[in-house]
């Protein structure tokens, strides 16, 4: 694949030997392999049979800790789909700028959203959303769901360079008009897109890569009925997760606003997957207007 971000690390399986000999002699031996995938942060390694390794690609962590290590475990008995739980935490070095994490391996695969049952994944993932709301936000940090207003000047950054703008911004400013969420700030996971659900069996047995999780409007976990590609599954996700007009307009913002930045930001080239995953969530938003 070709670099996504002109800044970002190189990472291969030399460096990741080197940093397993010197902070996890233990693990030294295992056999490590690159796990491809759409993701655009890290850069992930699964180790034996048991751990997985994750390492930012830029802009990595640069203090020990952070809100994975300490809130997953706490997760992981109370939600319907498997999460990655973590094991240790590496530390910087010479070669490498950031801390990085070691986790359980979750089985399972990437799958397109064109190989799975949508209607099935919209109500397993409606499921799993739920479950996450219900969880106590006492102590929890902020996620990624903030208001719209906060996003308006990123959104409108990339909308100045999206081909047809002026139709798309007033889509835009549509969701910006909706109600702010009013009731209390609820769990999310905040980026449940298709490269972040690992398939076994057909169905989505597992959610990975939580790093914009915390707690705020439940409008960017909604979004994901976009992203499952069909406006049946889309409806068939509110069906489950019966969800009021004005987070469902928020919600749909998001998607919309996603979809711009990652279509100016990635391209065929360096981020096919993605590419094409924001050209179907566009399609579906635009089809509503």
């Amino acid at each position: 694949m070709a670099r996504m971000h002109i800044d970002e690390l190189e990472i291969d399986e030399a460096l990741v030997h080197r940093l397993l000999a010197e902070q996890f002699p233990e693990w030294a031996n295992w056999p490590l392999s690159r796990v491809e995938s759409a993701g655009t942060v890290n850069a992930i390694f699964r180790l034996g049979d048991e751990l997985s390794l994750r390492l930012a690609r830029l802009d990595g962590p640069t203090e020990p800790g952070g809100k994975e290590l300490e809130w997953l475990p706490r997760l992981a008995p109370l939600l319907p789909l498997e999460i990655p739980v973590p094991v240790a935490q590496g530390r910087p070095t010479s070669e490498y700028p950031f801390f990085w994490d070691v986790y359980k391996w979750v089985e399972g695969d990437a799958a397109p959203v064109n190989e799975i049952d949508v209607i099935q994944a919209a109500r397993d993932l409606a499921s799993f959303v739920a479950a996450l709301q219900q969880v106590d936000p006492a102590d929890a940090p902020a996620g990624r769901g903030i208001t719209l207003a906060e996003r308006d000047d990123e959104s409108r950054y990339w909308l100045a360079r999206f081909d047809g703008h002026p139709v798309v911004t007033a889509e835009w400013e549509r969701a910006l008009a909706a109600p702010p969420w009013e009731g209390p700030p609820v769990w999310h996971h905040g980026d449940l897109d298709v490269r972040n659900w690992l398939v076994r069996d057909g169905r989505i047995r597992g959610v990975i890569d939580w790093g914009a999780m915390g707690v705020g409007d439940p409008a960017c976990d909604v979004m994901v009925a976009w992203k499952l590609h069909s406006s049946t599954a889309r409806d068939a996700f509110r069906e489950a997760l019966p969800t009021d007009d004005a987070t469902w307009e928020r919600a749909r913002g998001w998607v919309l606003s996603q979809a711009v930045a990652a279509l100016a930001y990635y391209t065929p080239e360096n981020n096919p997957t993605l590419h094409r995953e924001a050209e179907s969530w566009f399609e579906l938003v635009l089809s509503e207007s």
